[in-house]
C-alpha cells in the first residue's frame, strides 16, 4: 500500500461482510481520520463472547498519523467499540453528535476511562486539516442526530451516508435534501452508502405509520401493556410516550440500558414531560389502564427485563393473563431463535403478544429499502460507489442497485475488511490490503481469546469435559492408585460407572505403557489424549474435552 501524499487511501476494518462492527478508514500522507468504531454482537457459536471489535494492528502503527475519530451516530454498531479503541491508541479528539456524545459518556463512566477531548459537531460543523477537511449532512435513521460525513480530500470528495432512511414525515428532523443534491452536483468521487435493506424492495414505512399502529394497540386494550424496544431507538421512545400520555397511562422503565437512554431524551429535551415517568412501587396505586411498562429485551436477550418477565424470575413484575406484551422491533440476524423462546414463555402464560406484521405495523426500519438506496446514488451521482455496512448478499444487491443507476460496473468495489482503494487524480483503484479480522471481547479480556479457545468451548458446549487425576510416584514411575475420573457435560459417574471403569482401565494401560519408556509428563498427558479420544468416541460416539491431571506423591 502506497504512503505518499498524492494518493488517498480508503479502507473498511470492520463493516463488510457483516452487520455491525462498522469502522472506515481515510489516509492521505501523513494524515488518517477514523469514521466511527462499533462492536458486533456475537452469534450463538461464539461461546461466551460479549463482543466482537475490529482488529486495529495497522491503526497502532499508524497511531502517530490519526487526526480525530469521527462518528456518524449514536448505535453500538458504530460507538460500541470506541472504549476498546481508547485502550490501545491515543486517538487525539473524536467528534461526535450531541445523542452520541452523551451515549459515549455513559460508556466510558462504566468503564472507568478517563477521556477529555470528546466534543460535539451539529450540521454546520466544519474541521479543516493539513490535507483533509471534514463537513456534516443531516440524515433520517431511528436515533436523533444522524449524520452522514463529506470528507474533502487533495483527489475528491468522500461521502459516507451512515445509517439513513428517506422519511418524508419523521418523528426528528427530515434529511437534508438540499445539501445531498448540492454535494452531488459539486462531484462525489467515491460514496460509501449503507446496505443493510439492499434486499429489501420498495421504501421502509414511516415512523408516523408506527406511531398510528401504536395509537390502535392502546385504544383496544384497558389491560397493563408492556413495550419491548431498542433502548437506542429514541424516537421509539419518544412515540411511546406520546401515546401514553394521550391515553392517560403513567410509564415505569426496566433495564439499565432504557432508563440511560430515557435520561439522555429528558436532557435533549427530546422528551419534554417528566411526569409520565413512575418508580415501579408508584404503579401499585394505579389501575391496570393506567400503566405502561417499557422494558429491553426485544432482541431476546437472555438477561434483559423482558426474558426475565417472560422466565417469571423478574423481582417487580408478574405477567397476568390479560396483560398485552408489545415487541416494537425487528429480529437483528441471529437473534430470531432468542426471540420466539421469550415469546413462546409470553404465550404459556395466556398472555397476547403483538409482534411487526403486515397487518400490524408496530415497528419500521431505520434503514434504507431499495428505492431509498436509488434515491441517494441518485441525489449524490458518484463517479465510484463502494457498498458498505452488510453481508456479502446485502453488498452485492447493493452493487446491482447501483448499476442500475447508471455508475458503470468497473467503477463499483465489493469488497472485504482490509482491502483498500487508491484515489488519486486519476481514479481510484483497488490496491493491496491492511490487516482486517475479528478480536473478540470476553468480560475484560480482550484479543486472547481465539478460534482454538472458541472450538473447544463449542466441544464442551456439546460433548462435555472430561478429567482424569493420577497419583504417580515420581522415583518408581508408577501409578500409586487407579486413574480418578469425573466429568461434567459428559455423563453422570454414577449412573455409568460400567464405562467409568472401562475408562479407568484404559487409561492405567496407556500410563503403565507410556511410563516404561521414560516419558515426561507432558508426552503422557498428551499420549492420554490422543489414545483415550477414540477410545470414547468408539464407546459413545462422543468427543469430550480431555483433562489430564498429574499430581507427584513422593513415598
Amino acid at each position: 500500500m502506497k504512503n505518499n501524499n498524492t494518493v488517498t487511501s480508503v479502507f473498511a476494518l470492520g463493516g463488510l461482510g457483516e452487520v455491525g462492527k462498522n469502522m472506515y478508514v481515510i489516509e492521505h500522507g501523513n494524515e488518517i481520520i477514523i469514521i466511527d468504531a462499533g462492536v458486533l454482537f456475537p452469534e450463538d457459536h461464539l461461546l461466551g463472547i460479549d463482543y466482537v471489535i475490529q482488529d486495529i494492528t495497522y491503526l497502532k502503527q499508524k497511531a502517530n498519523n490519526i487526526k480525530a475519530l469521527f462518528i456518524t451516530h449514536g448505535h453500538e454498531d458504530h460507538i460500541g467499540g470506541i472504549t476498546f479503541l481508547l485502550q490501545h491508541i491515543d486517538v487525539p479528539v473524536i467528534y461526535a453528535p450531541q445523542i452520541a456524545v452523551d451515549l459515549i459518556k455513559n460508556k466510558l463512566k462504566d468503564r472507568n476511562i478517563r477521556y477529555k477531548n470528546l466534543k460535539v459537531y451539529d450540521s454546520k460543523s466544519e474541521f479543516k486539516f493539513r490535507n483533509l477537511s471534514v463537513d456534516f449532512v443531516t440524515t433520517t435513521h431511528s436515533i436523533p442526530d444522524s449524520h452522514g460525513i463529506v470528507v474533502r480530500t487533495p483527489n475528491g470528495n468522500i461521502f459516507i451516508t451512515g445509517d439513513f432512511k428517506f422519511d418524508l414525515t419523521p418523528i426528528g428532523p427530515v434529511a437534508d435534501f438540499h445539501k445531498m443534491a448540492k454535494l452531488g452536483t459539486e462531484g462525489v468521487k467515491l460514496l460509501l452508502s449503507d446496505s443493510t435493506n439492499s434486499l429489501t424492495e420498495g421504501s421502509s414505512k414511516s415512523e408516523s405509520i408506527v406511531d398510528e399502529a401504536l395509537n390502535d394497540v392502546f385504544a383496544k386494550h384497558n389491560s397493563r401493556i408492556i413495550v419491548a424496544t431498542f433502548a437506542s431507538n429514541i424516537y421509539r421512545i419518544k412515540h411511546i410516550v406520546e401515546t401514553c400520555r394521550k391515553h392517560n397511562r403513567k410509564i415505569v422503565t426496566f433495564g439499565r440500558s432504557m432508563e440511560n437512554a430515557k435520561e439522555i431524551a429528558l436532557k435533549n429535551n427530546l422528551i419534554e414531560d417528566k411526569t409520565i415517568f413512575i418508580e415501579a412501587n408508584e404503579a401499585k396505586d394505579l389501575k391496570k389502564n393506567e400503566i405502561c411498562i417499557l422494558c429491553t429485551g426485544s432482541q431476546g436477550e437472555p438477561l434483559a427485563a423482558l426474558s426475565r418477565i417472560a422466565d417469571g424470575s423478574h423481582r417487580q413484575i408478574e405477567l397476568v393473563p390479560d396483560d398485552i406484551v408489545v415487541f416494537s422491533s425487528s429480529p437483528i440476524p441471529g437473534n430470531k431463535a432468542s426471540i420466539n423462546r421469550v415469546i413462546n414463555k409470553i404465550y404459556l402464560k395466556g398472555v397476547k403478544v403483538y409482534t411487526n406484521t403486515e397487518l400490524s405495523d408496530i415497528h419500521t426500519s431505520g434503514h434504507a429499502n431499495q428505492e431509498e438506496l436509488k434515491l441517494m446514488l441518485r441525489l449524490i451521482k458518484p463517479e465510484y460507489f463502494f457498498p458498505v455496512h452488510g453481508e456479502y448478499r446485502m453488498l452485492k444487491q447493493h452493487a446491482n442497485l447501483a448499476v442500475d443507476c447508471d455508475i458503470p460496473k468497473e467503477n463499483i468495489f465489493v469488497l472485504e475488511n482490509g482491502d483498500v482503494l487508491e484515489m488519486s487524480k486519476h481514479g481510484i483503484k483497488q490496491a493491496g490490503r491492511v490487516p482486517a479480522g475479528d478480536v473478540y471481547v470476553d468480560g475484560s479480556r480482550i484479543g486472547d481469546i481465539g478460534s482454538v479457545v472458541i472450538n473447544d468451548r463449542k466441544l464442551m458446549s456439546r460433548d462435555g469435559i472430561l478429567v482424569v487425576f493420577l497419583n504417580i510416584n515420581p522415583y518408581t514411575k508408577s501409578l500409586l492408585i487407579k486413574p480418578n475420573i469425573t466429568t461434567r457435560g459428559f455423563v453422570l459417574v454414577n449412573e455409568n460407572i460400567s464405562l467409568i471403569q472401562k475408562l479407568e482401565e484404559k487409561v492405567t494401560q496407556i500410563v503403565n505403557n507410556s511410563l516404561r519408556k521414560n516419558y515426561n509428563y507432558l508426552d503422557l498427558k498428551n499420549q492420554i489424549i490422543l489414545e483415550l479420544n477414540p477410545f470414547i468416541n468408539n464407546l459413545t460416539g462422543r468427543r469430550p474435552i480431555i483433562l489430564p491431571v498429574i499430581m507427584e506423591v513422593k513415598k
